[in-house]
């Protein structure tokens, strides 16, 4: 009687730690990981594993820090109102019809939800717009990193045909010829003089300010132990060894804003996209894109690139079975340009249960959900 409680008070045992025991080869349970990863000290954490291709500068995920504004444009309130309007102005367009929030619609993210996005005479692009939430720590702009910087980038779709179709140079003489515009152009800069170079600023500005919230991943870490269930603390763990995502989402704005092939390139075939190569003429740079910020990653579906992905689950059981297969076709075999995705990418052997740990852990990434209501444009 007495070997047979023992054995049934054996089984409750292995049941218990079982649920509370992760897939971690370290052998943590959930419950030691929630002590590390919720202390509020990054010492604690597991140390992670990193490829060769992620190690040059490598810092981990973690809090965002303060926004840093370029010297040569600092922040004002009135800077950042004009901004706004400017980027909710479709008289920046050839149409009059387009406007930045088109594509950056804060409603959606701050995206457009589209695969593509549509531009002028319902055009379509080829890529998939990014949020614009927490632009303002991206190093290189554009998926193939073609701008350094915000204010530069201002220009591009405005001109680019496809999407708002006017030269900067026309679409500055129609914010010119806006009498309400010169009040605010005054107390932005000093003056009412409207110029190319103040409108990039100002929409620079105003862009820079659209920073998340906390989220309750960065309230886990900061101490919150209990903000997270057991299965997106598993998640954050698998995300930072097994699943090998911290090797490109690292930083506090989960991306090395780094380039790499992930396979997608579709070479030679329907969706082809050379990415960066279109930039640098560089062999070693075809197939390669922008690691994208995973933060309010979950509001800005569908994924990748090109859009082809709809659901986080999609992305990550492509990436745990390696992405696609890369075979060339005979006139490819040596072609240079038939380059190979990163060694990065290798079959990861989750679980399913595992996969969607991830995803659950990927959801705490966003914040609080907070509506702005597009501000009243000035009159003629």
């Amino acid at each position: 009687m007495k070997e047979r409680y023992l054995a049934v008070i054996a089984i409750v045992s292995i049941i218990i730690m079982s649920a509370y025991t992760s897939n971690d080869p370290a052998g943590y349970t959930i419950t030691e990981l929630r002590e590390m990863y919720g202390s509020g000290n990054h010492a604690l954490w597991p140390k992670v594993s990193l490829f060769d291709e992620a190690k040059e500068g490598f810092q981990d995920i973690g809090a965002l820090p303060e926004m840093v504004f370029p010297a040569d444009n600092p922040y004002s309130e009135d800077k950042a109102e004009l901004g706004k309007m400017l980027f909710f102005d479709p008289r920046l367009s050839g149409s009059g019809q387009i406007s930045c929030a088109n594509c950056h619609n804060p409603e959606l993210g701050w995206a457009d939800g589209s695969r593509v996005s549509f531009g002028h005479n319902r055009q379509t692009g080829t890529r998939n717009a990014p949020t614009l939430l927490n632009i303002g720590y991206a190093k290189t702009l554009f998926w193939d990193g073609r701008v350094m910087s915000l204010e530069e980038q201002v220009k591009s779709p405005i001109e680019n045909p496809v999407e708002m179709n006017l030269h900067y140079r026309l679409a500055t003489k129609n914010i010119r010829k806006v009498k309400g515009y010169r009040v605010y152009f005054e107390k932005a800069f000093g003056s009412k003089e409207v110029t190319e170079d103040r409108i990039s600023r100002a929409i620079a500005t105003f862009e820079r300010t659209l920073i998340s919230p906390a989220s309750r991943f960065d309230k886990f870490i900061g101490g919150k132990k209990n903000e997270l269930t057991d299965s997106e603390v598993n998640g954050l763990h698998l995300f930072r060894t097994k699943a090998n995502c911290i090797n490109c989402h690292n930083t506090p704005y989960f991306s090395d804003q780094k380039f790499h092939n992930l396979g997608l390139t579709y070479y030679g075939r329907k969706y082809e996209d050379l990415g960066r190569y279109k930039e640098t003429l560089k062999n070693e740079d075809v197939g390669k894109f922008k690691t994208p910020t995973l933060r309010e990653v979950t509001d800005n579906k569908p994924y990748m690139h090109n859009g082809l992905f709809p659901e986080l689950a999609n992305v990550i059981m492509m990436y745990n079975a390696g992405m696609g297969r890369e075979i060339p076709k005979a006139n490819q075999l040596n072609d240079p340009k038939f380059l190979h995705k990163s060694p990065m990418i290798v079959k990861l052997n989750l679980t399913d249960d595992e996969v969607f740990d991830i995803v659950a852990f990927l959801k705490t990434l966003n914040s609080y959900k907070y509506k702005m209501r597009p501000p009243e444009l000035p009159a003629q």
